[in-house]
C-alpha cells in the first residue's frame, strides 16, 4: 500500500511538469510555426520517456484500481464475513447460555431423578407389602365377589318382587272390595243355612218322635192282637189312628225329601258349596249335568267361569250352533255356551264379574249386579244391571238389550253388514261394539273402550248367585 501511494504522488508531480512544459511549448510553437516539426520531434524525444513512464504508471494505476476494487470487494466480503462471524458469535453465546441453562436443567433433572428413584424404591417397597396384603386378601376378595353376585341376584329378585307387589297390591285392593261383598253374602248364606239346618233338625226331631210313636203304636197293636175279639172295635180305632199317623209320617218324609231336594238343587247349580278353584259338575234344569270351572281365588268363593282368554289358542270365529253349545278348554281359552249361561241365570239373580289385564300389566275389573241372557228363541238377549268396577267406563253397556250375533246369524245394528264377519268374532254386537272380549288376539282388537283402546292380554268373565236378591 505505501509503494502504491508513492508512485501515485510521483505520477502527479510528473504530470504537472508535463502540463507546464506542454503549455510553454505550445506558446513557443505558436510563435514559430515553422519550427513545428522540430518542436514535435523535440517534444516527442523529450516527452517520450515521460510518456513511457506515464503509460507504465497508468498501467500500474489501472492495476492498482483493479486491485483496489478487488480489495474493496474483499473488504466488503470481509465485513460481511465479520458481521456473519459476529452473528455466529452472538448465536454461539446464546447457545452457550442455553447450554448452561440445559446443564442446570440436566443437573436439576438428575437430582429429581435421584429423588424419583428414591420414591420409586419406596413405592416398590410399599407395593411389595401391599402385594403381600392382597395375597392375604385374595380369598376375602373372592368371597366379596361372590357376595356381590348374590346381592345383585337378590337385587334383581327384589325388583321383580316389587313389580309383583305392585300387581298384588292392585289385585289386593280389588279383593278387599270383593271380600267386603263376600262377607255380606256369606252372612246371608250362613243365616239361610242356619235356618235350613234348624228346619232340618226340627224335621229330624219330628221323625224321631214319629218313629217312637210308631213303635209305641206297634206295641199297642201287638198287645191288642193278643187280646180277645171284644176289643176289635178298639183295635180298628187304633188301626185308624195308626194309618193317620203313618200318613202324617209319609207327608213329613216327603217334606223332608223336598227340603233335601231344594238343598241339592242349591248345591248343584252354584260353585258356592265347593269353595275351591277346580272343575265341578252342576245339574241345571233343561240341560242336565255338565262340568264348569269354579274360581274362588280371583274375586272370592263361588264364581263360575263362563268365558276365559288367557293364551289366544282358541278360535272365537264360530257359528251359532258352536256358541250355543260352548267350546274350548278349561286350561286355556273357552266359552261355556249360550244355552248353559241362559239356564243358569234363569234360576235366580246372578252377578257378573269381569277381570281385565292390559298388555302393559295394568289390572282392572268391571261388575254388574243383575246379569242374565234370554232364551234362544229371543236370541240370547243380554241384560246387565248396575255397573261397578275399577275401570273408568261402562263400555259393555253398548251391547245391552241386544241379541247375540255370529257369522251365520246377523242380529246386530250394523246396517247391511255383519259385525261378526267384519271382526271375526261372535258377540252382542251393536254397531259394532265398545268392548269385545271375544275378539281375536292377532288383530289387537281385544279391548275395552274408554275414549281410547285399552288393549288386553287376559280376560275372565265370571258369574255368581247374587244373594242380596
Amino acid at each position: 500500500m505505501c509503494r502504491i501511494k508513492i508512485h501515485t504522488v510521483f505520477f502527479l508531480i510528473v504530470l504537472n511538469v508535463f502540463l507546464v512544459a506542454t503549455t510553454a511549448f505550445e506558446e513557443t510553437c505558436e510563435v514559430d510555426r515553422e519550427m513545428e516539426k522540430k518542436c514535435r520531434i523535440h517534444n516527442y524525444k523529450t516527452v517520450k520517456p515521460l510518456l513511457d513512464y506515464f503509460r507504465q504508471v497508468r498501467n500500474e494505476l489501472e492495476d492498482k484500481d483493479i486491485k483496489e476494487n478487488k480489495l474493496n470487494e474483499l473488504n466488503s466480503d470481509l465485513m460481511e464475513k465479520y458481521h456473519e462471524i459476529v452473528k455466529i458469535h452472538e448465536k454461539f453465546m446464546k447457545e452457550a447460555d442455553l447450554l448452561d441453562e440445559y446443564k442446570n436443567k440436566v443437573l436439576k433433572g438428575e437430582n429429581d431423578l435421584k429423588l424419583s428413584q428414591n420414591k420409586v424404591e419406596k413405592l416398590e417397597s410399599m407395593i411389595k407389602s401391599q402385594k403381600q396384603i392382597i395375597d392375604k386378601l385374595t380369598p376375602i376378595s373372592k368371597l366379596y365377589d361372590k357376595c356381590k353376585e348374590e346381592v345383585s341376584d337378590k337385587s334383581n329378585s327384589l325388583k321383580s318382587s316389587e313389580v309383583q307387589l305392585k300387581q298384588f297390591n292392585s289385585s289386593l285392593f280389588e279383593k278387599d272390595e270383593n271380600i267386603r261383598r263376600l262377607n255380606a253374602n256369606i252372612e246371608m248364606i250362613t243365616e239361610q243355612q242356619k235356618s235350613l239346618e234348624m228346619k232340618l233338625e226340627n224335621s229330624k226331631t219330628k221323625l224321631i218322635k214319629q218313629d217312637k210313636d210308631i213303635q209305641l203304636y206297634q206295641c199297642e197293636i201287638d198287645t191288642f192282637n193278643r187280646t180277645s175279639e171284644n176289643i176289635r172295635e178298639q183295635q180298628k180305632k187304633i188301626e185308624l189312628q195308626f194309618k193317620d199317623c203313618q200318613t202324617r209320617f209319609i207327608n213329613k218324609v216327603k217334606a223332608n225329601e223336598l227340603c233335601k231336594s231344594e238343598l241339592d238343587k242349591l248345591g248343584t247349580t252354584s260353585c258356592i258349596p265347593f269353595g275351591d278353584s277346580n272343575v265341578h259338575q252342576l245339574n241345571v234344569s233343561g240341560v242336565g249335568f255338565f262340568d264348569v270351572l269354579c274360581d274362588s281365588q280371583l274375586a272370592g268363593p263361588g264364581w263360575i267361569l263362563i268365558q276365559q282368554r288367557v293364551g289366544g289358542n282358541e278360535d272365537f270365529n264360530r257359528d251359532w250352533a258352536t256358541y250355543r253349545k260352548g267350546f274350548g278348554s278349561y286350561e286355556s281359552d273357552f266359552f261355556l255356551g249360550l244355552e248353559k249361561i241362559h239356564r243358569i241365570t234363569s234360576l235366580q239373580r246372578f252377578e257378573l264379574y269381569i277381570h281385565l289385564v292390559a298388555v302393559n300389566g295394568s289390572v282392572f275389573n268391571a261388575g254388574y249386579d243383575d246379569f242374565k241372557i234370554s232364551d234362544e228363541g229371543n236370541g240370547y238377549v243380554l241384560s246387565l244391571g248396575k255397573f261397578d268396577g275399577t275401570i273408568i267406563k261402562d263400555a259393555m253397556r253398548h251391547s245391552e238389550i241386544l241379541k247375540f250375533t255370529t257369522i251365520d246369524r246377523d242380529n246386530d245394528k250394523f246396517g247391511d253388514g255383519n259385525c261378526a264377519v267384519e271382526y271375526k268374532t261372535g258377540w252382542w254386537h251393536n254397531n259394532c261394539y265398545d268392548c269385545n272380549l271375544n275378539a281375536p288376539y292377532e288383530r289387537s282388537l281385544f279391548f275395552w273402550w274408554v275414549g281410547k283402546k285399552i288393549v288386553l292380554k287376559e280376560v275372565k268373565m265370571l258369574i255368581r248367585s247374587n244373594k242380596k236378591w
